[in-house]
């Protein structure tokens, strides 16, 4: 970024704090790593990623709430589920099993 856009974005409490509400933190995104991960350091197996989709995409539905209108944040939601669902018709694909235990564990309806 560039230091004027950094110093209207710092400026700005209201953005800062909705931007803030809309992205998971640290220390969420590192408890669904140790939970869903296959080995110690894993983080880019599917359940992993559709992992943390899931809960970014959980995340968005209370912004969505209060703010109907956000047409551009809508698009980067639906890109998230465009790509969950290629995620899991990968994993479907290669080991069935374990595409079961994961939708069991989320709670999605596929």
């Amino acid at each position: 970024m560039s230091s004027a856009c950094w110093k209207r974005f710092s400026g700005n409490a209201s953005l800062h704090k909705r931007i803030a509400h809309m992205a998971l933190s640290v220390e969420e995104k590192a408890q669904i790593v140790t939970d869903y991960q296959q080995a110690v350091g894993d983080t880019g197996s599917p359940e992993v990623q559709v992992a943390l989709l899931t809960a970014n995409i959980n995340k968005l539905q209370g912004h969505f709430k209060a703010n109907g209108k956000d047409h551009h944040s809508r698009r980067g939601l639906i890109r998230m589920v465009n790509q969950r669902r290629k995620l899991l018709d990968y994993l479907k694909g290669k080991d069935v099993s374990r595409y079961s235990a994961l939708i069991g564990r989320l709670g999605l309806r596929r």
